[in-house]
């Protein structure tokens, strides 16, 4: 096999680095989307359960929270 001119080499060394920058990049992206989908699971159970104690606790007369009238009043 021939050896490669020097300039070609180093373009070829140059991406070789790029390539490398690149997973390194795509495998950072990985694991920050996991952690975020994580977080997503987690704030989505908070929020039901938020939901559900929230029915638990309003009254059984039908009505809304928006139909209260302040205590103020």
């Amino acid at each position: 096999m021939t050896p490669l001119p020097p300039e070609i080499e180093n373009r070829l060394i140059d991406l070789e680095i790029k390539v490398g920058l690149a997973d390194d990049m795509l495998e950072q992206l990985n694991h920050t989307i996991f952690k975020q989908q994580q977080q997503i699971e987690l704030l989505m159970r908070e929020l039901l359960e938020l939901q559900r104690q929230s029915q638990e606790n309003r009254p059984s007369t039908g009505s809304s929270i928006k139909d209260e009238i302040p205590p103020h009043y």
